[in-house]
């Protein structure tokens, strides 16, 4: 018989599209746990067939120096899907929220979209590999962290949000920012969430419902810059070509823009989140100025400095301190 759905995991209410959605990821759900006990059951079979093992051989021991460099075990563990806010070199929010103290895994990829995430069998199952190991370790995360949607909307893509400055209704088109917000990626965030959901159910607890947060973006500044300057073959800038194509050049005005876009966003995530009893959303707008000042922030228009990265995880370390122990 399949298992019940745990009364804290159901969504609190649904509307049509979300319905459809969270179907969606029940079916990818099963589809990832059907490969996965295939995998295993291979797995299995292969470590009884072994005829030497690192048991019998006695396994070399870690070097002490190495231990202590790696630290104490933290506070708690998390496991992390996401995009390159989770994933950036150098810095990036993961690598902070280590030095808050958590121990932390994750199948981030920068780039990745949350239509990605979401409907790609590969991405979820890697995901389910990574709570396996978890569960073998006997090893219960105190929290999911999600980070995606940003590369749905910014990018080549983005113009297509845009009516031209010299249009009749110049600036964002309510008709296309509400298609790509708040249904095609809030559908994405709906069926994810039911992935997780049901992976984390199945692997690692029958009863507890694993919480997952979500966060929104900061507030960026359409200033041109990308990875590195965007020089070459980098990646970059995402959103000032998209006003540029559309006739936009006031970068105070383009600002107010996306801060119009991010909030957007950020209440769809609100809105997802409130779907589900276990599931939580972090608002980061504050901890990133796009003032006079915002050099000092942000690395170029997506991507925050470590100081930026820094007062995010901060923000969610605050979240994660809210949800109790583990």
């Amino acid at each position: 018989m399949p298992r019940r759905t745990t009364k804290a995991s159901r969504p609190r209410r649904a509307t049509a599209s979300t319905r459809t959605a969270y179907a969606a990821g029940n079916r990818l759900a099963e589809e990832i746990l059907r490969d996965r006990r295939a995998a295993l059951r291979r797995r299995a079979k292969a470590i009884r067939s072994r005829s030497v093992r690192m048991l019998d051989i006695g396994a070399p021991a870690v070097a002490k120096k190495f231990v202590d460099a790696a630290g104490p075990a933290g506070i708690a563990t998390l496991v992390a899907e996401g995009d390159s806010w989770f994933n950036y070199p150098g810095k990036d929010v993961l690598s902070a929220l280590h030095e808050l103290g958590y121990d932390i895994e994750h199948v981030a990829k920068p780039g990745d979209l949350i239509e990605s995430m979401a409907y790609l069998p590969g991405e979820l199952a890697e995901f389910a590999r990574v709570l396996e190991k978890l569960a073998r370790r006997q090893i219960r995360p105190k929290a999911v962290l999600l980070s995606g949607g940003g590369n749905d909307v910014a990018g080549d893509q983005f113009q297509m949000l845009l009516d031209h400055a010299a249009s009749k209704k110049p600036g964002l088109n309510e008709d296309v920012v509400r298609g790509v917000i708040d249904v095609r990626v809030r559908n994405a965030y709906d069926s994810i969430i039911k992935a997780i959901t049901k992976l984390c159910h199945d692997i690692i607890d029958d009863k507890i419902p694993i919480p997952i947060l979500l966060h929104g973006y900061g507030n960026p500044v359409p200033d041109g810059r990308g990875f590195w300057g965007g020089a070459l073959l980098l990646p970059g800038p995402w959103l000032r070509p998209g006003f540029d194509q559309k006739g936009f050049t006031d970068q105070d005005a383009n600002t107010a823009t996306m801060e119009v876009l991010i909030g957007r966003f950020n209440t769809m995530l609100a809105a997802v989140a409130d779907g589900f009893k276990h599931v939580h959303y972090v608002d980061v707008r504050g901890a990133l100025q796009n003032g006079p000042n915002y050099r000092q922030w942000w690395a170029n228009e997506l991507h925050p400095k470590d100081r930026g990265f820094d007062a995010v995880a901060k923000i969610i370390a605050d979240k994660l301190d809210g949800l109790g122990p583990v």
